[in-house]
């Protein structure tokens, strides 16, 4: 895995922000409940493994996209009218994209990515 970076998003209305597939998105209520469910899904294959099983054929999956990083932290908060959402992980971009767009969507907007 790489070095770890801090990305930072920005989600102007969570409380609409949803996932196209009712298997995957989130349904949380707040930024902390938000913060738990990215953080679970850049920790853990659960989320991957439940897109994994709707594949028509799984196992010609690439096994690198359900890479994860136990040591990931996520933190989100409200700040004027929005969430700011930290996340601080050795996972690529591309990985990240993916576990965002299954639990919200394109309701997100990165800002700006730093090294930790």
């Amino acid at each position: 895995m790489g070095s770890r970076n801090h990305y930072y998003l920005s989600i102007a209305d969570l409380a609409h922000a949803r996932g196209s597939d009712p298997a995957l998105r989130w349904e949380g209520a707040g930024p902390g409940d938000f913060a738990a469910a990215l953080q679970e899904a850049l920790r853990s294959r659960a989320l991957f493994e439940r897109w994994l099983a709707q594949q028509p054929e799984p196992e010609t999956v690439d096994p690198s996209l359900g890479v994860t990083d136990g040591q990931a932290q996520v933190q989100a908060r409200v700040t004027d009218l929005h969430v700011e959402v930290d996340v601080l992980t050795a996972l690529p971009m591309s990985l990240l994209r993916q576990r965002l767009n299954w639990l919200i969507g394109a309701a997100w907007q990165l800002h700006d990515v730093r090294p930790a």
